[in-house]
């Protein structure tokens, strides 16, 4: 898996990308937790999602926000994430024109940004996130969420009580067919410490679901 680098808004953005070579394969975009709490793409929980989507034939594509690793620029609490994941969206399109869906990943900090990209692009079809940070971060934008998705924590995650993470995935609005679903892994905190096998065995569970669903739609229409 060489080193990629992608011309980000604030320069260059440090990557690594899987790419399946037939026509058609979907695509997923990963996005790290809190750069200033150690957040990297090199996340355990980010390298296990980037791999539970490569061995489910997706192009998979991770990176360094600005001012992380070898990404140049500096953080900027927000704005200039959200352009950084914007760009590295655009890549991984070009590099897939056929893809036939487009998914977007999260974990803590990085599902806020997730959530604000997927209300600006309406081609994601889905989302996984991860320990969203509903306790710390405003997510009202999403009025009404666009897509269907998983929203998933630990039970034992002092960072991010599991309340209000059931509490986000209830009250959010949804557009007419989407449902966000919330599930919680047992005896999890924050960071999965030890229960990362849990994790991506729920979440793996909840997109091969996902994916027949979208397949069955498609043949149907």
């Amino acid at each position: 898996m060489p080193e990629l680098i992608i011309n980000g808004p604030a320069g260059r953005l440090e990557a690594r990308y899987h790419h399946e070579t037939p026509s058609g394969s979907p695509i997923a975009l990963i996005l790290h937790p809190h750069p200033q709490f150690g957040g990297t793409m090199n996340n355990q929980v980010v390298y296990a999602l980037y791999y539970m989507f490569v061995e489910r034939g997706f192009s998979v594509l991770r990176f360094n926000f600005r001012g992380v690793g070898r990404s140049q620029g500096y953080f900027d609490n927000g704005p200039g994430e959200l352009a950084d994941a914007a760009s590295a969206l655009d890549w991984l399109q070009l590099q897939n024109p056929d893809a036939r869906s487009c998914w977007i990943a999260g974990v803590s900090f990085g599902t806020w940004i997730a959530m604000q990209l997927l209300m600006r692009r309406p081609e994601i079809d889905g989302f996984i996130c991860v320990a969203p940070p509903a306790n710390l971060y405003d997510f009202s934008f999403l009025a009404p969420c666009p897509s269907s998705g998983l929203m998933v924590n630990g039970d034992k995650d002092r960072v991010v009580p599991s309340a209000s993470v059931a509490e986000l995935s209830v009250k959010t609005k949804v557009q007419r067919g989407v449902k966000i679903e919330h599930a919680v892994v047992p005896e999890a905190n924050h960071f999965f410490q030890d229960r990362i096998d849990d994790l991506i065995k729920l979440v793996g569970t909840y997109l091969d679901r996902r994916t027949e669903e979208m397949e069955a739609e498609r043949k149907g229409a």
